[in-house]
Order: C-alpha cells, then sequence, then structure tokens
C-alpha cells in the first residue's frame, strides 16, 4: 500500500506515517536536574497548601471576627453565614490546589509539554489570588496566618515555573519521533 505524501510535508519535521506504520513520541530519558527540582517544589507547594488547609481550619473563630470587621452593617446571623461561606470556599480551594500540585508534579515528571504550559497558567491564577489576598479585595478570604503559607507557595510556584522553562527543560518536554 502506497501512501502520497501530504503536500509540503516531504521528509521535512513530523512524519506521522512512515511505511504505513503510525508514529508515536518517543518517551523522554530521564528528567534533567531542572526538572527533576521543579517537581521537588510541586510537592513542597502541595505539602504548603495542605498546611494552608490546617491553619485556615484552626483559625476558624478568628474568620467571624475578620467577616465582622470587614462587613461592619452585617447582622449576627449574616456574619456566621458569610463566615461559613468564607471557611468552606477557603478549605475546598485550598484542597484544589493541593491535587492541582501533585497532578503537575507526575505529569511534568512524565514529560507533558501540557502540564509544564498548564502548571504555568495555574501560577498565573495563583498570582491574581496573591494579589487578591494582599489587597484585601477578598474580604475575609484567607487573612492571619495563611498570609505566610500563600507568600510562600507563590515563591515555590514561581521558582518551579523557572525551571520548567529552562533551556535543558524546554528539550526535555520538546517530543522526539523516531
Amino acid at each position: 500500500m502506497t501512501y502520497e505524501s501530504y503536500p509540503g510535508g516531504g521528509s521535512q519535521g513530523y512524519q506521522p506515517f512512515s511505511d504505513g506504520v503510525p508514529q508515536s513520541p518517543l518517551r523522554p530519558g530521564p528528567a534533567p536536574g531542572s526538572v527533576v527540582n521543579a517537581v521537588r517544589l510541586m510537592y513542597v507547594g502541595a505539602a504548603i497548601s495542605l498546611v494552608g488547609v490546617i491553619l485556615n481550619i484552626a483559625t476558624e473563630g478568628s474568620l467571624k471576627t475578620r467577616v465582622r470587621n470587614t462587613y461592619p452593617r452585617l447582622t449576627p446571623s449574616q456574619v456566621t453565614r458569610l463566615a461559613h461561606i468564607d471557611f468552606v470556599f477557603i478549605i475546598v480551594l485550598g484542597l484544589i490546589f493541593v491535587g492541582l500540585w501533585v497532578w503537575m508534579a507526575f505529569m511534568c515528571r512524565a514529560g507533558r509539554n501540557w502540564a509544564r504550559l498548564t502548571g504555568t497558567g495555574f501560577f498565573g491564577f495563583l498570582t491574581i489570588f496573591m494579589i487578591i489576598i494582599l489587597t484585601g479585595a477578598g474580604g475575609g478570604l484567607g487573612g492571619g496566618l495563611a498570609l505566610i503559607p500563600a507568600l510562600i507557595l507563590w515563591l515555590v510556584g514561581l521558582g518551579a515555573v523557572i525551571l520548567l522553562w529552562r533551556k535543558d527543560a524546554s528539550a526535555f518536554f520538546r517530543p522526539q519521533y523516531y
């Protein structure tokens, strides 16, 4: 069986078929040090996110006070309701962060370029989240003791993103075909 080459395909670039057999990307070789260190930072990020969740659970009582101080015109029942909503939101968001850190670590370690791109996007969202926390735009969102792990988490994310985009990491994430 003979296949005509795709117009402009020739012998340049990726050839999806060779002798009628589909080609697949080779598995990347061992991860370079920058990727290994980025993955380690991602695990640290997951641990810090978990610490943030625990700190938010431990400081749940102060959340009601922060809501009351932020919105002094609310009735006591409204303060309680908003504090509960904020508490659940903070805990769920923190657990999602833990899962995302671990997932991105596994996928980056496996050489998935989409994971490097997605992780960079998640870092962008983390940056926006930090701006919200630091400006107080989120009301009672993540104040108090949660600010320290959030700042450390942002720095860990920055380090991981920088490592994932180094030259040796880019070569690791580039698909190679046989």
